[in-house]
């Protein structure tokens, strides 16, 4: 079957891009089910926001601590495995966050469990998959990966919101673990690793031989002696990177997938309108996440996410005065249009300044910088609402943050880096 399909069809195409996005899509929307989940757990269990944000906060920090390892464990051992390691603890944490009733359990099940879990089953495990089969296209493939991220969001948000009034939290989270166990088969039989191991080369790939131009700075891989990463943390170009995707991480998943339906409660807005919005901004994610990768392989990836930080961080200005629901849903279509469009060009610069052959290592550095963001702002946004009586702070504060990220991307140098210095002689 597969070789058959190779002949006619790039086996990247329609087979890696397609489990590889369902995958992503499962963890994207396990990782905003938490959003849906607040308010029932402070009804049902007593809990304190601070203490749900909390357990929250655990889970993405260590979604962003699992994606340096699944990174280095990617790229020595493939994403195949781990893909499927992946969705093994997906769902075993979600199915004993079913029947959970301390809050110890919370932040172990969904905390721990969960946020290893998705981690490994994330944005690394995308950005791996598609530099692996992707020379030309590599932005576009980055964009539907983004794109199945939220739609994880715009499928699971409304859906759960719908089966928590119905049948309850509890039964609703087992829904969670059936559609992550449902993957495992077709993840086993499928995915494959790399482009040889159905005898094909990466998508646009040319020989050397053949090729009468050699490629710049994205097809230039850097020397494999050494480490890359004790190469990449002496550069301004990682840190620059790291810091930038970290306020990507605080100013949305940490803080709007959080706290944006809570938000909206405290001034009225019923749940199912506040469900409704954040799938709007799921579906507007997924249009400007696609957008974004077709843009990243056109334009210059720091001047795209000059243009996404402050664009967000403008709308984030404006976010405290979002009371009813019509300002919900002009949020939600302006948020939505670059929620998740930074990973693409993110991705891109880690290969162009890095080397293809280490963005799952790199990458996955950069990546637990941008869940350190989320992880913090979930947590602060807790204790801010709880202190102060609702997010206005903390929300402008993110608006400022935006800003500084787009400034950061702006001073990125995209050429690749060498391996090491060249020595200087002795007496020169």
């Amino acid at each position: 079957m597969q070789r058959v399909l190779s002949q006619r069809l790039y086996y990247g195409w329609v087979v890696v891009v397609a489990v590889t996005a369902v995958t992503l899509l499962v963890s994207g929307g396990v990782r905003s089910a938490l959003g849906v989940l607040i308010h029932p757990l402070e009804d049902d269990l007593g809990w304190s926001r601070t203490a749900i944000s909390f357990g929250v906060s655990i889970g993405l920090l260590l979604f962003g601590a699992a994606a340096p390892l699944a990174g280095w464990l990617t790229d020595r051992f493939g994403p195949r495995r781990l893909m499927l390691a992946g969705l093994v603890l997906i769902a075993v944490s979600t199915s004993a966050g079913a029947v959970m009733t301390s809050l110890w359990q919370f932040t172990l099940f969904w905390g721990v469990l969960g946020g290893i879990g998705t981690g490994v089953a994330g944005a690394v495990l995308g950005a791996t998959v598609a530099n692996r089969w992707f020379v030309e296209r590599r932005g576009v493939v980055l964009g539907v990966f983004g794109a199945a991220t939220s739609a994880g969001q715009l499928v699971f948000v409304p859906v759960l919101m719908w089966l928590v009034g119905a049948v309850g939290w509890r039964v609703a989270t087992v829904g969670l673990t059936a559609c992550a166990a449902a993957l495992v088969a077709p993840v086993l039989l499928l995915m494959r690793d790399a482009p040889a191991d159905v005898g094909l080369r990466a998508y646009g790939d040319v020989p050397a031989s053949r090729s009468p131009v050699s490629r710049a700075a994205p097809g230039r891989e850097p020397d494999a002696g050494g480490w890359v990463m004790k190469r990449a943390v002496r550069t301004p170009e990682f840190w620059l990177l790291a810091g930038s995707f970290g306020v990507c991480g605080a100013t949305s998943n940490g803080l709007v997938g959080t706290h944006f339906i809570p938000h909206s409660l405290d001034h009225g807005i019923g749940e199912a309108t506040a469900a409704g919005a954040l799938a709007v901004m799921g579906a507007f994610n997924f249009v400007g996440t696609l957008a974004s990768g077709w843009l990243t392989d056109r334009y210059d990836p720091r001047k795209l996410l000059g243009v996404y930080y402050s664009f967000r961080g403008l709308s984030l200005f404006v976010l405290p005065f979002v009371t009813d629901f019509s300002g919900l849903a002009v949020f939600a279509v302006v948020f939505g249009l670059d929620y998740i469009a930074t990973v693409p060009p993110t991705a891109a610069l880690t290969a162009d300044i890095f080397g293809r052959r280490h963005v799952g290592a790199v990458y996955g550095w950069v990546f637990f910088s941008h869940q350190l963001g989320a992880a913090l702002a979930a947590y602060l946004g807790g204790v801010s609402r709880d202190v102060l009586g609702d997010y206005t702070t903390t929300f402008f504060a993110a608006g400022v943050l935006a800003v500084l990220g787009g400034a950061m991307a702006l001073r990125i140098d995209r050429g690749p880096r060498p391996r090491s210095p060249e020595p200087v002689p002795t007496g020169a």
